[in-house]
């Protein structure tokens, strides 16, 4: 069927298709397959911005004789040009209706696409190893070295477009995996979860998901390319750019990334270029200015800068660093360095003042503090608990310090639910407050602006993005 494209209204939500014949016949799909279409298309477009649309939004269709109106997000509107919206249409009307050859976007070859680094090449920042194995960076490359047990990443994801490259280095019987929503713990591996095999004749293949299974894709002996994507309850593989398999039934809603170690009897594997899309998260830093954030009563130029996508403070004089909108319930996420004896802090949920002290009920309204210190400094060595990084001021105290030396990365991740709050520290989880455990939380604000502290030391941020809490799991 041929379809002509008649426009695309950039910001108000609508594309067209007209057709040059009647649409007799209409395949009917979910919000959530045209979803993943559109997420398709996006991953194909390397240089635009990331679609941040949650996949419980409905994409409404209304079929005439001649015309597909395609009712889109309005966050998948505001985030890509028309040109991809356009392609996202095209895509998707060629999946209802047969058009294009027949091919879906997703038996074309996957192109890297822009996203977040889960794999610097440098070193296991943002991973944790359990279990007797090692890993290590070589050359850009991360090698499952020795022993048994799984790499997992710092953070939990819910939806997510994952790109990765891999090679084993064994010629035959070879075995590892990639796991998926999966549970820290287990020993040696993971007992809940999802793993993506890579076993030598079922390399894609999970195991324990009805349909997710595929033969003849990977290149033995080669670098093989794996695009997975899981929204909601479906899970979708695309293997050195052909479709493997798009099947539902996942049925945990979050978990970490990792990858599974067994050298003894699998070998050795390298793998690269691991970046990931936060289809759930939306980034609260564009990378070139402070479009966003506002210094409090004052300029914020006079301390604070963005530097090749960092947000650095450089302990002048100067304001605080605030939101300008306001947050609820969220999980936010970031990366944090502190130069020798550095102390910082993430504002949460405070009023435009600021405030973050409070004791009595009687007091002025209160967000409260999520503590960045440089643990290891000799000056803190006999500090309150609660000083002390990852935890929240006047609060609670981190149950285990694990900020990593002055200088290094550091991920911090922060989830509230009214006033239930956790904080996670370079993949540990390090604060679990509730009213009951903590009755001073109830003193606090539950809605409120985020804000980053100036303490007169040099602090840098990067990667800050924020989305819905994440399901209660425990690390």
């Amino acid at each position: 069927m041929d379809v002509t494209i008649i426009g695309t209204c950039h910001g108000s939500h609508m594309c067209f298709v007209l057709s040059a014949k009647p649409l007799r016949k209409f395949r009917s799909v979910t919000g959530q397959t045209a979803l993943r279409y559109i997420a398709t298309i996006g991953r194909h477009a390397t240089r635009h911005r990331q679609l941040h649309c949650r996949p419980t939004h409905t994409i409404k269709t209304t079929v005439s004789a001649t015309c597909l109106c395609i009712l889109l997000p309005e966050q998948a509107m505001r985030f890509f040009p028309p040109s991809i919206a356009l392609g996202a249409c095209v895509a998707f009307a060629a999946s209802c209706f047969g058009i294009a050859g027949g091919k879906e976007p997703a038996e074309t070859i996957a192109a890297p696409f822009s996203g977040h680094t889960l794999f610097d090449g440098e070193s296991l920042h943002g991973w944790n190893l359990e279990n007797q194995c090692k890993a290590s960076a070589r050359h850009g490359e991360l090698l499952l070295e020795e022993g048994n047990g799984w790499l997992r990443s710092d953070l939990i994801y819910t939806d997510f477009s994952m790109h990765l490259e891999w090679k084993a280095l064994k010629e035959h019987h070879y075995d590892a995996g990639i796991y998926i929503r999966t549970p820290a713990g287990g020993s040696p591996f993971p007992t809940h979860g999802y793993q993506i095999n890579l076993l030598e004749g079922k390399e894609g293949n999970i195991g324990t998901l009805k349909g997710a299974m595929s033969t003849g894709l990977v290149k033995p002996g080669q670098w093989n390319i794996f695009d997975i994507t899981a929204v909601g309850s479906r899970v979708t593989l695309l293997i050195n750019g052909q479709q493997a398999y798009d099947v539902d039934g996942l049925t945990t809603a979050a978990g970490h990334i990792g990858f599974q170690i067994e050298v003894p009897m699998g070998g050795q594997f390298l793998i690269r270029n691991v970046r990931i899309h936060e289809l759930s998260h939306q980034s609260l830093l564009n990378g070139r200015d402070m479009t966003g954030w506002e210094g409090a009563d004052r300029d914020a130029s006079a301390c604070w800068r963005v530097h090749e996508g960092v947000l650095e403070c450089d302990g002048r004089d100067g304001p605080w660093l605030r939101s300008l909108l306001e947050y609820e319930d969220f999980n936010l996420r970031l990366e944090y360095s502190l130069d020798e004896g550095g102390n910082s802090g993430i504002f949460i949920r405070v009023p435009r003042d600021g405030t973050h002290h409070r004791a009595q009920p009687s007091e002025p309204p209160a967000g409260f503090e999520v503590q960045l210190l440089d643990d290891r400094a000799k000056q803190y060595d006999a500090l309150k608990d609660f000083q002390y990084g990852a935890s929240i001021y006047d609060i609670c105290g981190a149950r285990q310090k694990v900020g990593r030396a002055a200088g290094a990365w550091n991920s911090l991740e922060i989830n509230c639910i009214g006033n239930h709050i956790t904080t996670t520290h370079n993949g540990i989880r390090v604060v679990d407050v509730t009213p009951e455990s903590h009755p001073a939380i109830s003193l606090r604000k539950t809605k409120g602006f985020l804000g980053l502290q100036n303490h007169k030391t040099t602090v840098r941020v990067r990667a800050i993005r924020i989305g819905p809490p994440l399901p209660d799991q425990h690390n």
